[in-house]
């Protein structure tokens, strides 16, 4: 069973984002708010915000609803920073002119996962056994050469 929890709208570039998620992508959660707890970005607060919203989102649904989870073997399956909305916006320049830039926006999403008791997640498990067969790799050719380009005679100077 997945667990999600989203933000939308965050003021950060989705690139600055994706540095911070990468830290916690596959790891528990425990470790995981460890990692953000320390991690100097400005983002990292935003993000352990998202995470505690999915943990408590499974716990809501193991208290509430009967479903059987095991908070403390969650681990984090997917973590994604999407590109939201840009804001344009005007910088005056020199001369009367004007410079053009982007605030740019992030959507953050963090999908938590059961690890079964050999460790693995139910999803992995079943990914692995439904794995396309291997196929060889297509030896690639070198590209043709071109003809050499035909030197311009421009019009010819009288004397």
């Amino acid at each position: 069973m997945e667990f999600r929890s989203s933000a939308k709208y965050v003021r950060v570039s989705p690139q600055k984002a994706r540095l911070v998620l990468d830290l916690i992508k596959g790891r528990r959660v425990e470790d995981a708010m460890n990692t953000l707890t320390f991690t100097k970005t400005g983002i990292a607060p935003d993000v352990q915000k998202v995470l505690r919203s999915a943990v408590e989102n499974a716990n809501y649904l193991s208290t509430e609803k009967g479903v059987d989870v095991d908070v403390d073997n969650l681990f984090v399956l997917r973590a994604i920073a999407n590109e939201g909305p840009r804001m344009k916006r005007i910088r005056p320049a020199p001369m009367g002119r004007a410079y053009r830039y982007q605030r740019r926006m992030t959507h953050i999403e963090i999908t938590l996962a059961e690890k079964n008791r050999n460790g693995a997640s139910a999803e992995t498990a079943e990914a692995t056994h439904a794995a396309a067969p291997v196929k060889k790799a297509v030896r690639k050719t070198a590209p043709k050469k071109k003809a050499p380009a035909k030197k311009f005679a421009g019009k010819g100077k009288k004397r």
